[in-house]
């Protein structure tokens, strides 16, 4: 399954990019959304730190919220990640 999810820029892009795919084991440095506030996503990263990432809108990050929940729940695992400009492209599979 492949999305698109739109960033307010493309500095916020590459960051979701870097945390939501390790190449090496198809694996994600998120373990968790701690929080959606609007159009921002708080994740909590395996080394139990914190993060934002800043979404277009409040869509995008309910819309990536649902996305990321079988990755978390180790449902499915993330086979590509990619930020185009303001834009990140994912692709999960089991």
């Amino acid at each position: 399954m492949k999305k698109k999810f739109l960033c307010t820029d493309k500095y916020e892009a590459r960051k979701l990019a870097s945390l939501v795919f390790i190449k090496d084991g198809n694996e994600t440095f998120i373990t968790e959304v701690l929080d959606v506030i609007e159009n921002e996503i708080i994740v909590g990263l395996k080394d139990k730190s914190a993060h934002s990432i800043l979404l277009k809108d409040q869509r995008q990050a309910e819309e990536f919220t649902d996305f990321i929940q079988s990755v978390i729940e180790k449902q499915h695992k993330i086979t590509h990640a990619e930020a185009i400009n303001d834009e990140i492209e994912i692709e999960k599979g089991i």
